[in-house]
């Protein structure tokens, strides 16, 4: 039997109007914080459109790195399938497979038989809390030029994801039932300010 990793996860969002009581709500429960600023490119299979019309959804290849740190390396990650809603009711839980890339993950993905779907950058705010990593940020669209990341509106939505923070395995010592009450936890603190909710990507 193959032990997987996982990731346990809960999102939700809310609108710039509420950042400062959430802002407050997320920095009272947490260790630490600190600013984040992230690049994302989606890669799809070259031959998605044919695994798509055999009736498969294709795996997505996603390549991540934070601007924050100059030095920091991309990381190179996919989730699968989320488990079935009738087994983890409480929160998103799926199969987390990752790896670090030294130098142009573009041509990397490319060597790998995958094309660049879209991308996107995230700025706001990463907070620690056990083993779980809070992430509060808006998207930022891409100039189509420059590559360049546009700054947001003000009215633009914040989105939240309660995770952990690196992938876990399912053991004796720490099943993922520890982690879904971490996360769990995170939501009950949060109730009456922000609805952190399960979803099937």
């Amino acid at each position: 039997m193959t032990s997987h990793f996982y990731e346990v996860a809960l999102f939700g969002e809310f609108f710039s109007r509420d950042f400062k009581p959430i802002m407050n709500r997320i920095t009272l429960h947490s260790e630490s914080s600190e600013p984040m600023h992230t690049r994302e490119v989606v890669f799809e299979p070259v031959d998605a459109q044919h695994q798509r019309d055999m009736g498969n959804e294709p795996v997505l290849l996603r390549a991540k790195k934070e601007l924050e740190e100059p030095d920091s390396p991309w990381m190179l990650y996919s989730h699968l399938k989320p488990e079935s809603v009738r087994v983890h009711p409480e929160a998103t839980v799926r199969p987390w497979a990752t790896v670090q890339v030294i130098g142009d993950v573009l041509s990397f993905a490319g060597a790998m038989g995958y094309a660049r779907k879209s991308q996107v950058y995230k700025r706001g705010y990463v907070f620690r809390r056990g083993a779980l990593a809070i992430q509060m940020f808006q998207q930022e669209q891409v100039d189509q030029k420059t590559q360049d990341p546009i700054p947001v509106h003000t009215d633009t939505l914040w989105e939240v994801e309660v995770k952990t923070a690196s992938p876990i395995r399912n053991t004796q010592e720490k099943p993922l039932s520890h982690y879904i009450d971490a996360v769990v936890e995170v939501q009950i603190l949060m109730k009456g300010l922000l609805d952190l909710r399960r979803q099937d990507l």
